[in-house]
Parts: structure tokens; C-alpha cells; sequence
């Protein structure tokens, strides 16, 4: 099983980057603009639709609150591991910045590359997306 970890620092408070990333059904909005095209929820299952045209069916496993974290796997569309497994959780930093870690187990050990990819460039854009002052706000029709 291949282990990717991605680990970085976003200019806005945990708060703030906790509040987007809660936001499960909005990734395509609140997160990762432009890298994700579309987002949507069927019952506990988030469908996403990425820039490079793969679409992936994610279970979401787990929001937890006082840990600040999100859960998932990847359990259907055009990406199809054997196995997939992932968390992205936010951490308090120094002066208002937060800690930003993001972890995934995947088997087949082929699907690593493309998928530590895919990893880095979300990093980038969630960097980007999340800096401080402003964070696109939640809609209103929560």
C-alpha cells in the first residue's frame, strides 16, 4: 500500500480553513477552485469532478468537529484503486496561520504517482483559495 502525506501551511486562521473544508459538498467552491470543476452529494457519497476530467465517487467517512478533520475513500468513478483512504485535518500554527495535513493510503502502489500529483497541485490551490483576509464564504442555503 502506498502512504502519500502532504503537509503545509495556509495564511488564515484554523478556523476559517476548518469552515471550508467542512463544507463537503462545496470543494469545487470553497476549497479547490478551477482544480475541482464540480462537486455534488448523494447521501453520504461525494461525486467530484476534477480539471483533468477524472471524476471520483468519495465516501465521506467521518467530519469531526473538535479535530478539525475530514475523512474518505474513494469507492467508484474513473479512478478505481483497489483500496483508498484519506484525511485532510487542520491544525492550530503560529500568528493566525494554520497547519494543513493531508495523508492518503491507496493500493495499487501504481495509482501513487498519479494520485501524489493530483495531491501537490490541490496543496497549491488550496493555498492560494484559503489566504487570509477573505475565504469565499458558505452559501446561505446550507
Amino acid at each position: 500500500m502506498a502512504h502519500i502525506h502532504k503537509e503545509f501551511l495556509i495564511d488564515n486562521s484554523p478556523e476559517n480553513v476548518w469552515d471550508a473544508l467542512r463544507e463537503v459538498g462545496a470543494v469545487h467552491r470553497r476549497l479547490v477552485p478551477g482544480f475541482v470543476t464540480d462537486t455534488r452529494m448523494e447521501a453520504d457519497t461525494r461525486i467530484v469532478t476534477f480539471a483533468n476530467g477524472v471524476v471520483v465517487h468519495e465516501l465521506i467517512v467521518d467530519i469531526d468537529e473538535d479535530a478539525r478533520r475530514v475523512a474518505y475513500a474513494v469507492v467508484g468513478g474513473s479512478l478505481a484503486p483497489k483500496r483508498h483512504h484519506a484525511s485532510m485535518q487542520v491544525f492550530d500554527a503560529t500568528e493566525g496561520r494554520s497547519r494543513f495535513v493531508w495523508t492518503t493510503d491507496v493500493t495499487p502502489d501504481e495509482l501513487a504517482g498519479s494520485i501524489s500529483e493530483m495531491v501537490e497541485q490541490g496543496a497549491h490551490v488550496m493555498q492560494d483559495t484559503l489566504k487570509a483576509p477573505s475565504v469565499t464564504p458558505a452559501p446561505t442555503d446550507r
